[in-house]
């Protein structure tokens, strides 16, 4: 894994990011016949360091008034990282309780970003939900969950 990990200074450098903004990067997959390693925030809460994110640029755009300072794709971007889609999230739950307290942003599927959503996860009352909320919106207590794949 380290050989891995030193082979690629974009994975380090992602993974320093995610460390940096509170995710707790952890391996929650991977070493099969490639090799290959999986990387997710493992934080009991979402990242903090990434609160108070809407959605994507176009959401962020379309803002008249109290823009948020980023959104939650161009901030995975410059990362590195990817958001986790609902199938990744409710994976990781199965590994731990996360989000018992906030929410994090998941890949949203075209067709309800066309009609301007997002949709966003938690974790409440022993379940995984998933919620839906205009893209622009923002909260203290929504961030976004990534993964990095070397």
């Amino acid at each position: 894994m380290k050989a891995r990990l030193d082979a690629s200074p974009r994975a380090m450098k992602a993974l320093a990011a995610m460390e940096a903004s509170g995710g707790e990067p952890d391996v929650i997959g991977g070493a099969g016949p490639k090799g290959v390693l999986t990387f997710c925030d493992c934080a009991a809460e979402t990242p903090a360091g990434r609160r108070s994110l809407c959605y994507d640029r176009a959401a962020l755009d379309g803002r008249k008034e109290n823009k948020p300072q980023d959104s939650a794709l161009d901030m995975a971007a410059e990362m590195g990282i990817e958001l986790l889609d609902e199938a990744q999230y409710r994976a990781l739950q199965e590994l731990g309780e996360f989000d018992l307290k906030t929410s994090s942003w998941i890949l949203t599927p075209p067709d309800v970003r066309a009609l301007g959503g997002a949709l966003f996860c938690d974790r409440r009352y022993g379940r995984v939900f998933v919620y839906h909320n205009g893209a622009g919106s923002y909260y203290a207590a929504r961030a976004f969950r990534g993964s990095l794949t070397v």
